[in-house]
């Protein structure tokens, strides 16, 4: 048997400026997925938790939590570029160019802009990405530029978990 070690998200030295990537995950939001956002946040704003009031305006029906849309878009860029980061440096240029509604499917891609060495921890680099989210449609619903302090390879705190007792090598 041939162990093989699962995915572990790039480390400073994989990225390239240029490169594109095209997250894996999609998601579909609900009703239940804004209302709760916006109620944990509390976030009064009616347009995103009353129906009825939502149906008065000139979308007609409730717009999902713009900070749920940046959350999600994010969240779906972990795996290819901040499953090995140190710190987030921040969030630049933030767009919301078209509403997002219940029912939509968000997807997103991340193209690599600028890659340096820190200038104060030898054991990582600075990474700058821009990110798109886009719904099913193909229509861009968020961008925004981020900044992350992202691991070296051999610098990373280790993340496997430690295996059961007996199991083997």
């Amino acid at each position: 048997m041939t162990v093989k070690e699962g995915w572990r998200g790039r480390f400073y030295e994989d990225f390239e400026v240029d490169d594109e990537y095209r997250h894996a995950l999609g998601r579909t939001l609900t009703q239940q997925d804004n209302i709760w956002f916006t109620l944990l946040t509390q976030n009064t704003a009616a347009l995103h938790f009353d129906a009825h009031y939502a149906a008065q305006t000139e979308f007609g029906r409730p717009l999902v939590n713009s900070c749920l849309t940046l959350a999600l878009v994010t969240g779906q860029t972990v795996s290819d570029v901040s499953q090995n980061v140190m710190a987030n440096l921040g969030w630049d240029e933030v767009r919301l160019p078209h509403p997002v509604f219940e029912g939509d499917t968000i997807y997103s891609r991340s193209t690599v802009l600028d890659k340096r060495e820190s200038r104060s921890r030898t054991n990582v680099g600075v990474v700058t990405v821009r990110t798109e989210g886009y719904n099913q449609d193909g229509t861009i619903v968020c961008t925004f530029k981020r900044t992350v302090l992202v691991y070296k390879r051999n610098s990373a705190p280790r993340t496997a978990p430690p295996l059961p007792v007996g199991s083997g090598p």
